[in-house]
């Protein structure tokens, strides 16, 4: 377990931050940027959460917790025959996301367009989620192209994006309150 008994440190007051294996980067590094990103979608989960209740609470809270899993295990540099193992996310994890996304989506009504963010406040608030989730993404594939990253990490973040549009759907009363994209409407 973590205890932290200080909140500042002074160590990166020159714009430096450790990573979970001890080395220092600048606090711009793709690694760096992606797991502040991860963040991101975790705290837009907590803004959703506010609105969320019963089942679609339980998920995201599930979800915030794996989400610093995810953090914890960005922030370590893969290396062979590491001195303590780090965490990683676990192909456990993405298979527990996608036996949520095909059980909420089986109550959807199948879309006939694209759903524009909106509808209810939850599900406006997933959207938001769901657009940052798929930023993290793209800052993990940008930092896998110069770097090693855990390949469920990635199945994660991907599977995770799928997961908050269900939801949004979900809390868009099973899709009835949708808002559906009309192409040309406003010519």
């Amino acid at each position: 377990m973590v205890r932290l008994t200080r909140i500042y440190t002074r160590g990166g007051d020159k714009g430096e931050t450790s990573l979970g294996n001890g080395a220092r980067v600048p606090k711009h590094d793709l690694r760096v940027a992606a797991y502040g990103t991860v963040d991101e979608a975790n705290a837009a989960i907590g803004l959703a959460r506010l609105h969320c209740e019963g089942e679609s609470d339980e998920i995201l809270s599930r979800v915030q917790n794996d989400l610093f899993d995810l953090g914890s295990d960005l922030c370590t540099p893969e290396e062979e025959s590491p001195k303590h193992p780090p965490l990683r996310v676990s192909a456990a994890q993405v298979e527990r996301l996608e036996r949520e996304i095909d059980r909420l989506n089986a109550d959807l009504d199948p879309l006939t367009s694209f759903v524009l963010p909106g509808g209810r406040p939850a599900a406006a608030h997933l959207h938001l989620a769901r657009t940052v989730t798929r930023r993290a993404e793209r800052e993990m594939t940008a930092l896998a192209t110069v770097e090693a990253v855990n390949p469920e990490a990635l199945r994660y973040v991907n599977r995770l994006s799928d997961l908050l549009f269900v939801l949004s759907r979900h809390e868009n009363d099973r899709g009835a309150a949708d808002v559906l994209w009309v192409p040309g409407k406003n010519r």
